[in-house]
């Protein structure tokens, strides 16, 4: 416990703001859109009992703070999801808490996954609202739903609770620019 007395709380205020910065910055710089992909591309996810399973993983490790978990959506054949890692877990390790979490749940006698997955950084606020609308639109262009809301393996749909964007997402050169 901190005890801040009036001597040296003219020294704590900064201090306080510089680490507030320093993880906001840290958040900022560890926010990705990941991709996997099951193996030879099954299907396995047309099943609402499957699809909810992976969703209760995601949702699991986001509980047990491996990461931030700010958008998913689960396709029939992969998962698309918005996470920011725990600053103690590397991005491929919270990669590993969903897949293997996932595996291991569903007991499956043949491999699940693709050995890799995609991933990118995020780079500001309009990349992060172009890969939250990438994950919404992804089962209305597949065909699955007519709306974002109506596909109920995504987080479009509001029933989770959710992390928000990662605070002082730089805008992105395009939305700063003004007209000459």
């Amino acid at each position: 416990m901190v005890v801040v007395s009036e001597t040296n709380q003219s020294n704590v205020t900064p201090l306080l703001s510089l680490l507030s910065y320093k993880i906001q910055t840290l958040q900022m710089e560890r926010t990705f859109f990941i991709t996997s992909i099951t193996a030879q591309r099954r299907t396995i996810f047309q099943r609402d009992s499957t699809a909810n399973l992976l969703i209760e993983v995601l949702l699991h490790y986001r509980a047990d703070k491996k990461y931030l978990l700010h958008e998913f959506v689960i396709m029939p054949d992969h998962f698309h999801a918005l996470i920011t890692p725990s600053p103690d877990v590397s991005l491929e390790r919270a990669a590993q808490f969903i897949k293997g979490g996932f595996s291991f749940r569903l007991k499956s006698r043949f491999p699940v996954w693709q050995p890799s997955f995609t991933n990118h950084r995020i780079r500001g606020a309009n990349d992060f609202g172009q890969h939250r609308e990438y994950i919404y639109m992804n089962p209305v262009r597949a065909g699955l739903a007519q709306r974002p809301e109506d596909y109920p393996f995504s987080s479009a749909t509001g029933r989770f609770i959710l992390d928000f964007a990662p605070q002082g997402l730089k805008p992105d050169v395009e939305s700063v620019r003004t007209p000459a």
